[in-house]
């Protein structure tokens, strides 16, 4: 089905939301999903087989010895996929980088003379493009005044503080930075972290407990699936984005109470994404907030892959709706991505940030962010902002919604699935088979393109797929380059299974003259 498009860039119109948000995820085709288990099932066959004949085989240090009274270190099932299904594609993921993860990247290349058990470098690089970091921003750059301003805060400062916040490791810098975050969110305070990963797993469990429920989306991240089983909460599991399932689940909460005894639950937190990086989509945030004010629950906001990707002001998911931040409670993010450094945060209330001040463990335990680190995300924050008397942080947030709008209709135009949200700059295609996974990752890389390539069990069996990163550091020529490239390849390995009418909506052309002073190859 058709969707109009009745705006250019950046945020959904201001009327009702719903008429400008259009997200794609195509079924897939009968034939294709049995042929896809069956390939599967053919692999586990014949892996079983080779488990067999494992003894033949002189060098068996890749299976776990078994010791009469010891029980195995490895689950089972896992080690068996690795040794027989994942090992024959390894090299497709375990690629060394020798450049930095700008718009071009090297690749070193990797060599196997025991069928990937293990990998040798050789002294051949690949010159690619580089479709797979999350640079969308396009500040992951050597030069430049946030690589400068990194570089200079060496001769203020030390490489770290070598402790944690509440030992002598918080610094004027890390207040400053605090500051700037708080004020670029447009909430009350804010708080960092020195890892992203760490900022969701150690810090929900500062937030629920025994007695309480926490509502989590089926697709959310590994970090919030940690973070929320260390909380000791009861979790129940509503469908990615559907709005039916979780009021569904919200209504028995408050019905019925707690298990056993019926007692109303201490507290109910909703957790999302921002942008989901498997699927591509975007949290449908106006109607969480629907549901967390009629049922008095809580939200958990994660925006690691929506913050500086998403709205007129790169402010995340809450300037694309042209919701007030203040309406969510907890708003997390991460600086790997759209910053080009590292770390995470957590904005809210100042109450709210002050428990986690003194109550994390990533606070307590472990140290503050690097001084050189914090300095890079204080200087892409004034370039966002425009407090460095350019426009230089506008022109790379239009430049990532026009690249993301503009790859995404010509990949639906050539015929392939393309799932999630024509603003998500996460932007995948669907090629289901394993086998054709490790085709066209390695027939793209020789072709000048840099693609991350995702298989079961990060994604479901049948939904196997190619993941492009957007950025703004992407060129018109890069985009008509890649997509040259990927329609060759959807042809030669048969990858355009879409059988969809197109969406009708049409990226901004007037942003194709906007030039940025740094990030560009």
């Amino acid at each position: 089905m058709a969707e109009t498009e009745n705006r250019t860039f950046g945020v959904v119109s201001t009327g009702n939301w719903k008429d400008s948000f259009y997200e794609s995820f195509e079924e897939t085709p009968l034939l294709t999903a049995i042929l896809t288990v069956m390939c599967y099932g053919i692999l586990v066959l014949v892996g079983h087989i080779r488990e067999y004949f494992r003894f033949l085989e002189k060098n068996r240090g890749h299976t776990e010895p078994k010791i009469k009274g010891f029980v195995p270190l490895l689950q089972s099932w896992e080690s068996f996929y690795t040794r027989n299904v994942y090992r024959r594609i390894r090299d497709c993921w375990n690629r060394p980088v020798g450049s930095s993860a700008g718009a071009y990247i090297d690749v070193i290349e990797c060599h196997s003379d025991d069928y990937n058990w293990s990998l040798e470098l050789t002294s051949k690089q690949y010159h690619v493009m580089n479709f797979g970091s999350y640079n969308y921003l396009g500040f992951s750059e050597r030069d430049g005044p946030c690589a400068k301003a990194a570089i200079q805060s060496l001769s203020d400062n030390s490489i770290a503080v070598s402790n944690s916040r509440q030992e002598l490791g918080y610094t004027h810098i890390h207040r400053e930075l605090e500051t700037k975050i708080a004020d670029f969110l447009g909430v009350e305070d804010a708080v960092t972290f020195p890892m992203g990963f760490a900022t969701n797993s150690m810090n929900m469990p500062c937030l629920v407990g025994k007695g309480c429920l926490l509502l989590s989306d089926e697709l959310n991240h590994a970090s919030l699936v940690l973070g929320s089983r260390l909380t000791g909460a009861t979790i129940r599991v509503f469908k990615h984005n559907n709005m039916t399932d979780l009021e569904k689940k919200l209504k028995s909460a408050i019905t019925e109470g707690q298990p056993r005894t019926h007692r109303p639950w201490k507290k109910i937190l909703i957790v999302v994404e921002g942008v989901y990086s498997m699927e591509g989509s975007v949290v449908r945030l106006p109607e969480i907030l629907e549901l967390k004010k009629k049922y008095k629950a809580y939200v958990y906001l994660d925006e690691a892959h929506s913050i500086g990707a998403l709205g007129p002001h790169g402010r995340g998911v809450t300037d694309y709706f042209g919701i007030n931040p203040k309406e969510i409670d907890i708003m997390m993010g991460t600086f790997t991505k759209s910053f080009g450094a590292a770390g995470g945060y957590l904005g809210g209330s100042k109450e709210l940030i002050r428990h986690f001040r003194v109550n994390s463990h990533s606070s307590i335990y472990a140290a503050t962010v690097p001084p050189p680190v914090a300095r890079q995300i204080i200087s892409v924050i004034d370039i966002i902002m425009g407090k460095d008397g350019t426009e230089e942080g506008m022109k790379r947030i239009h430049q990532l919604a026009w690249n993301t709008q503009y790859m995404r209709r010509k990949l639906q135009e050539m015929g392939f699935i393309v799932y999630g949200n024509k603003d998500s700059p996460v932007v995948p295609f669907i090629v289901f088979y394993p086998t054709k996974l490790a085709a066209i990752s390695r027939k793209a890389l020789e072709m000048g393109l840099g693609v991350v390539v995702v298989g079961f069990p990060a994604t479901p069996v049948i939904e196997g797929r190619v993941r492009l990163c957007m950025s703004a550091s992407h060129t018109r020529e890069m985009l008509d380059r890649t997509l040259g490239i990927l329609n060759q390849l959807g042809d030669e390995l048969n990858l355009k299974y879409s059988r969809k009418s197109l969406p009708v909506f049409k990226e901004d052309n007037s942003l194709l003259n906007l030039k940025m002073t740094s990030g560009q190859p």
